[in-house]
This record gives structure tokens, C-alpha cells and sequence, in this order.
């Protein structure tokens, strides 16, 4: 653990995707950064993940713009970081069980290309053969977008870090934040620091970290668990895409086997039911995997917003940034996310509109401004 500075123009607190982003960009504009973080990098939100990074987000053109401008980056990582991301190309693909849900995507399909987004509409039998686990008879169409890769979200974490201390930038792991002062002053175990700026990008603890500094970002605690099931004999070897089901079911390949997610137990639900539930969406969508063995992969907290989307803006009567409830998409928006931020801090003028990202949107004017 770095020792702690005395002051810094900009504190970040929270050191996953979002939080070394930010300090990245920050350290690189010659903003003197320091990042805190409660336990080790990359030990929150970042590692409650499929490990995918995608443009396509379904219903939501400014998610996907945030997405697309955050792939051009990732695909420009390792030259500008020296970090390998292990980037593999596997593919989206939504499953469309009703006729609304085909409207849907029809009715947002030229915001999704505007944003940038490459997606099409493609028969059952196309996904079927897209996915070869897939049922076609479960599904009246799909949608497909060829952008979505797998990657190393430890690796993107570190590759940041590693950034933003070349550029300048001071991270303290082990060091949870438990108070902030109306004068920007950060207190920790460690001993405290003045800070002209405050960056709360704190996922599940979000919440709590803005209130210590008496601002509102309404962000919950949602708890997920990744499962791991086998791989059918008589599947090809190939990379499946990553599918999604409207059920909220979704898996992927991983190495020899098959990863699944499904949220979690609902707060009625046992966790036995939950997993009856997921092998019963399991073996409807995709037959062949129906009566196998499902095991825990790994669980942690996500970070959730009311809407889905993140919030990233500032507080209106103070210098206090936010950037957090990124509801599970953290991995696919952080690049931009950090650009965002750090315009926002400078007072630059952004390459996106931030307004519909602010506070302001769920709590109304009270809140603060984009």
C-alpha cells in the first residue's frame, strides 16, 4: 500500500474498472490523482462478472454509445497500457420469445446503428446454428451482434493502475474511506487527506461513500452468482456466443465448460428452488444441457441503479463526482465512463450529452447537474 498523501487535487475512491479508469484519465491530464481503495484492486463489482465485454445493449442507444466508444479502447489496450486483455471475439446473441420483444428491437434498431452498434434481427433457425444449444422451437427470432468479446477483467483493472502510477497517480489499497468533510477532507485508518476534488466511484458501497459527504446516489446492492455446468458431448468446440434469454438467463463458454447466470435466489425464493429454476430455463432453451449438473463458479455484489443505467455527473454545491450503479455493464462502459468523469472534473465540454446520466434524472433538481 502507497502511503498516504497529505492532499491531492482529486481523491478517487473505489479501485475496480471504474475507479483506476477514472484515475488513469485524471493522472494523465495532469490532475494530481489519488485512488483509494477499500480492499485490493479489482475486488469488487469487477470480479462479479462474466468477463465480456459487448456494444449491444437492448433498449438503451446511450448504454450502447458508452459501450461502442469503450470497445475502440479496449481494442487499443495493450499498445497503450502494455496490458494484455486476452480479447476473443465470441458474439451477442439476444433471444426473442414474443412478438413484442421483435417490435421492440425493431422499433430500436436505427438508435442502435446510430450509436454505432452492429446488430441484426436473425431467424431462430440462424440463431440455432449461431448457438448450436439453443432450441429453435423456444424462440421466434434473435438478435445478433457480432461485437461482444471475451476478456480479463483483472487485466483491465491492472492495466489502468498501472497507467495511472506512470502518469503520476498515488494508489492506497486497503484503505476503506469512513468519513468526508464538507472541505473536501477524506478520512481513512490511514490518516486523512484534503482533496479539491471528490470521485465516488465505489460500486456496491457507492451509496454509502456519497453519504458520508451528504449527497444522494441511489444505488442498491444487488447480489449474483455465476454457475459452471459441462459442456454437451456433441457440441462443436467453438467459442458459444454469449446468449442471452428474456428469462434473464445467460451463459457463455468458458474453457471446457459452460458458464450460467441467473441473478441470484430472490429474498422468498431457497436457493435449491432458485436452482431448480435455473436448470428448468436451462433445459427449455437448451435441451441438451437439461438434467446436468450445475455448480457454484463464484459470487459477489453488483452495484444497481433504479433504471439499469449509471449514474455519472457531480454534486450541484460541491466538487464532489460520482460515477457508479452500473447494474453488471461496468465492464463494457468504464473507458468512457473515466473519459466522462474526467471532462466533467476539467470542466471540458464531453463528446457526449451527460445529462441523462446525472442524479437529476431519478432524484430530480435537488440532486446536482450533469
Amino acid at each position: 500500500m502507497s502511503r498516504l498523501p497529505e492532499r491531492a487535487d482529486a481523491v478517487v475512491i473505489g479501485g475496480g474498472v471504474i475507479g483506476t479508469s477514472t484515475a488513469c484519465r485524471l493522472a494523465e491530464s495532469g490532475v494530481g490523482t489519488v485512488l483509494l481503495e477499500r480492499g485490493a484492486l479489482g475486488s469488487g463489482a469487477s470480479g462479479t462478472t462474466a468477463g465480456v465485454v459487448r456494444t449491444y445493449f437492448p433498449g438503451n442507444a446511450l448504454i450502447s454509445s458508452l459501450a461502442v466508444r469503450s470497445l475502440t479502447e479496449y481494442q487499443t489496450f495493450t499498445e497503450r497500457t502494455g496490458t494484455e486483455l486476452g480479447l476473443e471475439r465470441i458474439g451477442l446473441l439476444v433471444l426473442l420469445s414474443d412478438e413484442r420483444q421483435v417490435r421492440d428491437f425493431r422499433e430500436n434498431e436505427a438508435a442502435q446503428r446510430a450509436a454505432g452498434v452492429e446488430v441484426e434481427l436473425v431467424t431462430a433457425a440462424e440463431a440455432a446454428r449461431l448457438n448450436p444449444l439453443v432450441d429453435e422451437r423456444t424462440v421466434l427470432a434473435a438478435a445478433w451482434s457480432p461485437q461482444a468479446y471475451t476478456c480479463d477483467p483483472a487485466a483491465i483493472v491492472r492495466g489502468y493502475a498501472t497507467a495511472a502510477q506512470r502518469a503520476g497517480a498515488v494508489l492506497c489499497t486497503d484503505t476503506p474511506v469512513t468519513g468526508i468533510d464538507p472541505d473536501g477532507r477524506v478520512h481513512t485508518p490511514a490518516g486523512s487527506i484534503r482533496a479539491d476534488t471528490v470521485v465516488c466511484a465505489a460500486g456496491p458501497w457507492a451509496g454509502t461513500v456519497a453519504a458520508l459527504a451528504d449527497v444522494t446516489v441511489p444505488v442498491t446492492t444487488y447480489p449474483v452468482e455465476m454457475l459452471l455446468t459441462d459442456t454437451p458431448g456433441d457440441v462443436p468446440h467453438d467459442a458459444l456466443p454469449m446468449t442471452m434469454h428474456p428469462s434473464s438467463l445467460r451463459i457463455r463458454s468458458w474453457g471446457d465448460r459452460i458458464l450460467v447466470g441467473m441473478g441470484r435466489p430472490a429474498p422468498d425464493e431457497t436457493r435449491q428452488d432458485w436452482l431448480r429454476r435455473v436448470s428448468h430455463h436451462l433445459g427449455t432453451t437448451f435441451p441438451s444441457l437439461a438434467g446436468g449438473s450445475i455448480e457454484s463458479g463464484w459470487s459477489g455484489n453488483l452495484d444497481v441503479s433504479p433504471d439499469g443505467m449509471a449514474f455519472i455527473g457531480r454534486d450541484h454545491s460541491r466538487r464532489f463526482f460520482y460515477a457508479a450503479g452500473f447494474s453488471g455493464q461496468g465492464l463494457c462502459q468504464a473507458p468512457a465512463a473515466g473519459e466522462i468523469v474526467r471532462d466533467l472534473v476539467l470542466d471540458k465540454e464531453s463528446w457526449i450529452d451527460t445529462a441523462a446520466l446525472s442524479t437529476t434524472r431519478h432524484l430530480g433538481g435537488s440532486a446536482g447537474n450533469g
